[in-house]
């Protein structure tokens, strides 16, 4: 019930003018970095194999640096649909404490004021996410093949144990600390890991999933205040 309550308190907020703030913020940036990493990747394919390449009893052969960017175009392409939440999970984390702070002026509103995240320790925090993210969820590829059947299951648990882990520290640190928020998190492992499915089963449906950082960040705000921020 604490979670399913805190899920439906989240979704009731996300016309909030700051939810939609963060949402943009996080998606274009995602946009910008995809884009600009294909144009990049592209360029140094072209310039590794070159304009024409001479291969034995062929001879030269013009085609090969157009072919090999293509190629890298539609391999990028795949890798954004793969690595598109992940990336917009990060960047969005930047920006994750104006979104509890719209929770907590609508919901908690007796609460005292938080001092902000400076920025160079969130931006810390989301490049250690968003390396975690991609790092996991390559070597789950491999789990995708050996166990295929099972695959939808294995991206569940694994985003929805990281989407949690994240969201609920992000959530309880601002009150508790590094420190703290860890020794909750850690006291109610099984609640955060379940919320974190919650928010992972979405992923898989586009669009949608763009929303989840923001979902999550709220849902978890609210999971924290439940389960131990009474007296924050």
């Amino acid at each position: 019930m604490i979670i399913l309550n805190s899920f439906f308190a989240a979704l009731g907020q996300i016309g909030d003018p700051r939810f939609r703030k963060v949402l943009f913020l996080g998606v274009g940036l995602t946009l910008a970095l995809l884009v600009g990493t294909t144009f990049g990747f592209v360029w140094l394919v072209q310039f590794l194999v070159g304009p024409t390449v001479t291969l034995p009893w062929i001879g030269e052969v013009t085609w090969l640096g157009d072919a090999a960017g293509y190629s890298s175009v539609l391999l990028m392409m795949v890798l954004s649909v793969f690595l598109m939440v992940p990336v917009a999970s990060a960047f969005t984390s930047m920006f994750l404490d104006e979104v509890a702070q719209a929770v907590e002026d609508r919901h908690y509103p007796h609460l005292p004021p938080v001092p902000g995240v400076p920025f160079a320790e969130g931006l810390k925090d989301s490049l250690s996410f968003l390396g975690v993210l991609i790092a996991a969820n390559l070597v789950a590829l491999i789990l995708y093949v050996i166990f295929a059947p099972l695959a939808p299951f294995i991206f569940w648990a694994l985003n929805g144990f990281l989407l949690g882990r994240e969201y609920f520290t992000l959530a309880a640190m601002r009150r508790l600390g590094r420190d703290g928020a860890r020794k909750l998190r850690s006291k109610h492992s099984i609640t955060i890991w379940m919320a974190g499915i919650l928010m992972a089963v979405p992923l898989s449906v586009p669009l949608v999933n763009l929303l989840i950082p923001i979902i999550g960040a709220a849902t978890f705000t609210h999971i924290y205040h439940q389960v131990g921020g009474r007296s924050s």
